[in-house]
């Protein structure tokens, strides 16, 4: 552990440029041991990732509320977009992937210090688990998932929350719940050297958001006339354009994810498709079965919970078990979303804890099932990994249910309450709280 003195000039130290900060030199590769191939997909892989907030997350939720709530469910995305990208840089990267200990990371990476190109002595930095790429191509790629991460949770209390204390509560919740987890999974924590398998980010991304969206529901109650009266989303044509994005750009998500362009992504690439396709087809099924008609809104769930379910697997699976973790996935985001929300009463407006926490759960347990130590090169036992996959579940669920509820707390007290007033609610968010709307 740094003394306090050493914090302190740390953070001096991440407002000068150049080699500022010591204990990083490893970080330093010369540019000829940069793969072109793996820096040229991995940023390809990135501005998919981005593509999948702006504008997909965007329209794919902006289409499911009402005409009254759409610019304002939107701008959830797009300022969720800018406010991460500014907390990733000044210490987000840093919490998740500067050396540090087995539950957090260090301050080596403040507002990005220390990262770093010389042109000069033809040297740049890498991270430690993407040594082929240059560290900022590494850094951006994690941000994009940061960003989705923390956009995914407001499908839950759309059309309700306060604008100030969305910010308030996204900004903690990056810094305080995703840095964190990212650390242990992803970052040299504790997860990562239990034996957790999250490719891509099963447990970092879905469970760990969509816990959050369920607590946030709970917390701040139905919307007005939930139950009452008819909340038909307000335009399928926007969810359907966003869900393809969405499905497009899981590509840079999941095969992005090897850091390099080889087989690996290649592999991952193949079984993304093949479980977003499977899960397309099995909800409308399931539709048909529960007597409905198979709808849009149907089709482009399934989609986005096959994505979910196929995304801790991604790289350590094969096209047969990516059949069925898209098969699986979807009947289980199907049961939470239509079964269990109506049973247990709670509104998640957008279901993002029916498909991305239930989701990613059932997504998680079934790649300790169904992992090919051919495929990965490990050596995992099925029991075991079916526990380790348990356990890390478990851990992300309780830290993230308590801390979002703690942070859910705080900023009401800071904002006067989470909810915008009955009246504003009933007038539309667009025009109360934004002064705009969609004619």
């Amino acid at each position: 552990m740094k003394t306090k003195i050493t914090q302190a000039a740390l953070v001096l130290a991440a407002f000068t440029p150049g080699w500022a900060l010591a204990g990083t030199e490893e970080w330093w590769k010369p540019m000829s041991e940069i793969n072109a191939g793996d820096t040229a997909w991995v940023m390809t892989s990135a501005v998919l990732v981005l593509l999948m907030t702006i504008p997909g997350l965007a329209l794919f939720y902006g289409g499911m509320v009402r005409k009254k709530n759409v610019l304002g469910t939107m701008m959830h995305s797009f300022s969720i977009a800018a406010l991460v990208s500014v907390l990733w840089m000044a210490v987000g990267y840093s919490l998740a992937f500067a050396p540090g200990n087995a539950l957090i990371g260090g301050l080596d990476r403040l507002f990005l210090s220390g990262m770093g190109l010389d042109m000069g002595k033809q040297m740049v930095t890498v991270a430690p688990n993407a040594g082929s790429i240059p560290e900022t191509v590494f850094m951006f790629f994690q941000m994009t998932f940061a960003i989705i991460s923390t956009a995914i949770v407001t499908g839950a209390f759309a059309e309700r929350m306060k604008f100030s204390a969305m910010l308030l509560f996204s900004g903690l919740w990056v810094v305080l719940v995703y840095a964190p987890v990212c650390h242990w999974v992803w970052g040299g924590g504790f997860m990562g050297h239990g034996g957790v398998l999250d490719y891509a980010g099963g447990t970092v991304v879905h469970i760990n958001a969509g816990v959050a969206g369920l607590v946030a529901a709970i917390v701040m109650g139905k919307r007005v006339g939930y139950g009452k009266e008819a909340m038909a989303p307000h335009n399928m044509a926007f969810t359907l354009i966003g869900a393809a994005m969405l499905w497009v750009g899981w590509f840079g998500f999941n095969a992005g994810s090897a850091v390099a362009a080889n087989a690996s992504a290649g592999m991952a690439m193949a079984v993304t498709q093949i479980a977003a396709a499977a899960g397309a087809l099995i909800w409308m099924l399931c539709e048909k079965l529960a007597g409905h008609k198979p709808s849009a809104l149907g089709l482009a769930s399934g989609a986005v919970a096959g994505l979910v379910g196929i995304t801790p697997a991604a790289g350590f699976v094969g096209p047969q078990a990516a059949l069925a973790i898209g098969v699986l996935t979807a009947v289980g985001a199907y049961f939470a979303s239509v079964v269990l929300k109506r049973k247990l009463g709670y509104d998640d407006s957008l279901d993002a804890f029916g498909i991305h926490g239930f989701g990613g759960i059932v997504g998680a347990v079934l790649t300790g099932l169904l992992f090919s130590n051919a495929i990965f090169g490990g050596e995992a036992t099925v029991g075991r990994q079916v526990l380790i996959q348990l356990k890390d579940v478990v851990t992300t669920l309780v830290y993230s249910g308590v801390a979002t509820f703690v942070i859910l707390k705080g900023v009401s007290v800071v904002c006067g309450g989470l909810r915008v007033d009955k009246d504003a609610e009933r007038e539309g968010l667009d025009l109360a709280v934004h002064g705009e709307r969609v004619e």
